[in-house]
């Protein structure tokens, strides 16, 4: 049986665009791949400062390419294996994401074989019985039926806490008013508060998956700027940020690394992107400055920017600001120190070298040719990862790091055990890829019990 709180199955999942493995049938298609298990295991656990579990990766690599073949063999379409940014070829891009993964392909398939999936359900309690898990109470959302279910083998995939502004305050370093979830919204800790109530350890807790910049709007859902052209523009584009004062703060060329990025951005209080008519018409007539971060921008050009401007402009967006001089930019938006960032920053460009900040020179795109633009943003985020402490067969540990007997855990409530203080988009798809592999790993290890 399956347990869904949410309408519809999948959660943040559905969002994924592919999934993480080393040594598979794709990756040996190309000639340029050379990345062994040794080597991404010694990233990871340097990436890591060596707080990831060694033999929690190596059995995790060891087992990644079969994830990829077995999903291909139920059906899973891709398009390729790529790299994100500056990182290794191990991004394996589903047809669909993991919307397609998830509802037509592992969902009608465990149907077929039996098992009962409840939406709009939730588990409010795990029922023990002499220290062992035996069961959940749960509740139907929509009639408030509770009803108690005996169970030898409970598996928490809630998919963290990205959603509870209370536990990213009470558990993290992040500001949860300049953290924005992009994400199903549905990922509010349930799982990890249900096992700490049953005696589970807290692990590893305060890593958010950071993926840079994002359009801060309070009158709109998150999601609906995820694939925005404008959002790729602010945001992927290594043009120029400033902070709550106007001052540059941070070689832009930093969103090669996402996660990278969300770090340096929660550094400022707040931060906009800068930039001018110019930079528009080239972005959408011309080219990109470089390649966007996800498959989604394989574009080489962003047809619809003006259009997407325009329109804000017209609704009167919160984010944007137009203003036919920057020193009208600036005193639009208390940005003091913007004028004179401009004028060194077109100093530099024009002088071809970035003697601040050292970003390239075929990136230090002047601001000169009104009108100009400020677009102010948040840091945006994916999921959590951790919160629970397990060994090998993904059993939930107690405070003296034994098994709860009957309770596993997958996944991003899993996830602290692949990671230190930073995501690591180096080996792109890491943690989709863990979901895959833990979810199958538990049901192997509860099938040969």
């Amino acid at each position: 049986m399956v347990v869904e709180k949410g309408h519809t199955l999948g959660g943040s999942g559905n969002y994924i665009e592919g999934a993480f493995a080393v040594d598979s049938f794709m990756q040996k298609k190309h000639s340029d791949y050379h990345l062994t298990k040794e080597e991404a295991l010694n990233e990871e656990l340097t990436y890591s400062h060596y707080k990831a579990d060694t033999n929690t990766w190596k059995q995790f690599l060891d087992g990644s390419a079969a994830i990829i073949k077995w999903l291909k063999n139920l059906g899973v379409e891709y398009f390729d294996v790529e790299p994100l940014g500056s990182g290794a070829r191990t991004w394996h891009l589903f047809k669909g994401r993991g919307d397609a993964v998830i509802n037509q392909v592992l969902a009608p398939k465990a149907k077929e074989q039996g098992t009962d999936i409840l939406t709009s359900t939730e588990v409010t309690n795990l029922i023990t019985t002499d220290g062992q898990v035996t069961g959940v109470e749960i509740k139907d959302l929509k009639s408030s039926e509770t009803t108690q279910v005996s169970g030898k083998n409970i598996i928490l995939a809630t998919g963290g806490y990205l959603n509870n502004k209370d536990m990213i305050a009470k558990y993290t370093n992040y500001d949860a008013n300049q953290l924005i979830p992009v994400n199903s919204n549905k990922n509010t800790g349930d799982g990890l508060s249900l096992a700490w109530k049953a005696g589970a350890q807290r692990y590893a807790m305060g890593m958010a998956m950071l993926f840079g910049g994002y359009i801060k709007d309070p009158d709109k859902p998150t999601y609906v700027y995820r694939y925005d052209e404008l959002n790729g523009a602010a945001n992927q584009q290594s043009l120029l940020w400033v902070n709550e004062t106007g001052k540059r703060f941070v070689n832009e060329e930093v969103v090669d690394n996402f996660a990278e990025a969300g770090n340096a951005l929660f550094t400022q209080n707040e931060f906009y992107t800068i930039l001018d008519q110019s930079t528009i018409d080239h972005l959408q007539n011309d080219s990109l400055y470089k390649a966007m971060g996800t498959y989604d921008y394989h574009d080489t050009k962003l047809p619809h920017l003006q259009e997407e401007i325009d329109k804000e402009l017209a609704a009167n967006a919160k984010y944007l600001t137009k203003a036919d001089s920057i020193e009208e930019l600036a005193k639009k938006l208390s940005l003091p120190d913007l004028p004179a960032t401009i004028k060194r920053y077109n100093q530099l460009a024009q002088e071809g070298k970035d003697v601040d900040f050292g970003k390239q020179n075929r990136f230090m795109v002047p601001v000169e040719n009104g009108p100009f633009y400020a677009i102010k943003q948040g840091v945006g985020a994916f999921c959590t990862m951790g919160g629970l402490k397990i060994n090998l067969d993904n059993q939930v540990l107690d405070q003296n790091g034994a098994p709860i007997k009957g309770l596993y855990a997958v996944g991003n409530d899993a996830a602290g055990m692949l990671i230190g203080d930073t995501y690591g988009p180096n080996m792109p798809g890491t943690e989709a890829g863990y979901c895959f592999f833990s979810g199958k790993h538990t049901a192997d290890v509860i099938a040969n019990k």
